[in-house]
This record gives structure tokens, sequence and C-alpha cells, in this order.
């Protein structure tokens, strides 16, 4: 059977990062010590991403992604490959509740474009095959608003914000593009850089630009990235509060941005977290126009095993309905399993069992 994609997100969805099996690990340390060719490390990730799409599909999703298992980090691995961006080891890891993330980032060197040859548009194609019309073949990207994070920018080579932001969006369309001639019509934006701008704990004022100046940049980057972006290519944005090693960075409700980007964003999808008492309470979906955006309500922890009550599930569910129509909501995990390659701290066979249990709960509470 062949799935044709008609609308996204699903009633039952996942983020996309999946946790990394032992073969990977060991392969990757095997590669860093030149002990197996890149071609031999290729191969592997490609055995484990036959695996976990079929597993994906015997739960009951139909969009699958390919766990990520090309990359080290959800977003560096495909931000180092543009243009005018590299990688890099900074003196000091991004800070999380209770530790220090592996150091890592990416910092701009000249300008900014997109990149004919990006080696994920080839893993795509690979992981589509490999899906073979079975499911929907997910692509995730980080957001274009991810390279306004601080540090990233070089003020020499772009003293004007508003150059960078251009230069980016342009980037940005052209990847779009890319992917769509590889097949993909299922992309999502991975967007920390949003979430953040609506927390109290993150100043985002370094005197040049008020908060406010900043949410209206990055609802311009997104618009205009989409704009003229083909009919049967939906996109996605998911708003997240950092996941790593089943730790956060950052708290505060979405009610900051709300009222410009739940209202104005023309994506498909809103993949929102809403696993504990960090994110807030449902009113901002307010904003989010009736007949627009689906919201995928991230009511199932990724970063622990254990199963949410069943009861409680419905019982938000509902509680969203005073803001949203039902029609419009999805559930899906509030992150990702891994979003970096050292995973959260549950078992595969535990993911496994969430990702199932959501997709029964759809079928019986929203008609998946």
């Amino acid at each position: 059977m062949s799935i044709t994609l008609t609308k996204a997100p699903f009633k039952a969805d996942h983020v996309g990062s999946l946790l990394r099996p032992e073969s990977i690990h060991q392969s990757r340390k095997d590669f860093e010590t030149g002990n197996i060719s890149a071609e031999a490390l290729y191969e592997i990730e490609t055995k484990e991403i036959k695996r976990i799409v079929d597993k994906q599909i015997e739960v009951g999703l139909s969009a699958v992604s390919d766990g990520e298992f090309r990359r080290r980090f959800w977003h560096t691995d495909f931000l180092e490959h543009l243009n005018g961006v590299e990688g890099y080891v900074p003196e000091t890891g991004f800070k999380f509740h209770g530790e220090e993330t592996e150091r890592y980032d990416v910092r701009n060197t000249g300008k900014i474009s997109f990149n004919a040859d990006h080696p994920h548009i080839k893993d795509f194609i690979l992981f589509n095959e490999i899906v073979d019309g079975r499911a929907v073949a997910k692509q995730t990207i980080p957001s274009p608003n991810q390279l306004f994070n601080e540090g990233i920018r070089d003020e020499a080579i772009y003293s004007d914000i508003e150059e960078y932001a251009n230069d980016i969006i342009q980037t940005y369309r052209d990847a779009l593009q890319a992917f769509y001639d590889a097949g993909v019509r299922y992309l999502q934006f991975d967007d920390v850089y949003i979430a953040g701008l609506s927390s109290p704990d993150i100043p985002f004022n370094d005197g040049k630009y008020p908060r406010e100046r900043l949410i209206e940049l990055a609802l311009k980057v997104v618009n205009e990235v989409l704009e003229g972006k083909p009919d049967d290519l939906y996109v996605t944005t998911h708003l997240c509060r950092g996941n790593y090693r089943s730790n956060w960075a950052f708290e505060g409700s979405y009610a900051l941005i709300a009222p410009t980007l739940f209202a104005k964003e023309n994506v498909d999808g809103f993949f929102l977290e809403y696993d504990d008492d960090r994110s807030g309470d449902f009113k901002p979906l307010d904003y989010i126009p009736n007949d627009g955006a689906q919201v995928v309500l991230g009511l199932f922890t990724s970063k622990s095993g254990e199963l949410e009550n069943k009861e409680n599930i419905q019982a938000r569910i509902k509680e969203a309905t005073q803001y949203i129509p039902r029609e419009q909501i999805c559930i899906s995990p509030q992150c990702g399993f891994a979003s970096t390659h050292h995973g959260n701290i549950l078992t595969e066979e535990a993911q496994w069992e969430k990702l199932k249990y959501i997709v029964r709960i759809a079928k019986e509470e929203l008609g998946y």
C-alpha cells in the first residue's frame, strides 16, 4: 500500500529523532579512530535506518523519519554544510538545567547561501527509497531562525541584521526547492530560538534589538522563506525548549510569541511542548486561527519511558478544545528521543511502546 500525503501533520505524529542503537555508537567510535571507512559507517547507518523505518510503520505511524541517525546534533549537521557557516568547538557548551552539553556549535564565516551539494539532499533520496511509499517520509531541518542565536553572526561580515536575514531567507528558499526536487513533501523546521523568545529566562537583548523586534523578524524570516512554496509541500515547525540527555534548557509559556507567531506564521502545523508545567497553559492557542494550522500537542514526554496516564491525556485534550477546535488537534511526544547522538535516558523498547501508545490514543480521541 502506498500512502499519498493530503495533509500534514498527522493526528499521531512524532518530532523526528530516535534513539541511536549501539551499532551506530560503536561505528562512530570506530570511524573516529580510523578503524572503519566513511563508506562503512554510512552502510551501517543505512541498515539501521531501514530497521527503524519498518518499526515506525509497525507501530502505526503514517509519517516516518530517518531518526536523524546520520547526525551528531539536530541542527549543526545541517547548518555547517551551508555556504558561509562552519562548525567549531567553543570554550563552553550550552547551559542546560543541571549540566553543560557537549561542546559544538556553528559560526558565520562568509556570505550565507545554500550548498547545492548539501549531504542531506542525498541522504533524503536514499531514505525516501527505503520508505518506498509505505508511509510519508518526513524531513527535519533546523529553522532558519536558528542562525539568529547569539554568537553565530559575524558582524564584520553582516553589520546589518536585515541583510543577514535576507541572505538566510534566500538560502532556505533554495533549500526548500532542493528538498522538494528530491521528493520531500513533509518538511519540519525545528526551532529553539523562537521558543526562547517566549522565555523570561532568556533576555535576548544585548542592547541592540528589543525582544518585540526579534519576534517580528522571526515571523518575517519564516513567512518569506515559505512564500511561493509548492502547494503540496507541507511545512510544520517544532518549538523546543531544549532536549539533551533527558534534560531541558529553559522554561516559559508561549504567551509572548503567540500574538505574532501563532496568529500569523504560515506553517501547516505547530509542534508544541506541553509535557510538563514548564510550558504554561493552553491559552496562547487561542491566537491560532480556526481552520488554520494544526496544533500538535506534545503531551507525552520523550525524556522518560513511563507511559502517561490515559485519563490525564484525555482531560488535557479536552482542555485544549477551549481554545482550538478538536479537528485541529494532533498529539505527539514533546520532542525527539535523541536530539543529539547521546539520546535521552530510556530504552529503545520504551520509545516504541510510547509511540504505539500515542497512535492508540489518537485513534480513540482524534479519529486517526
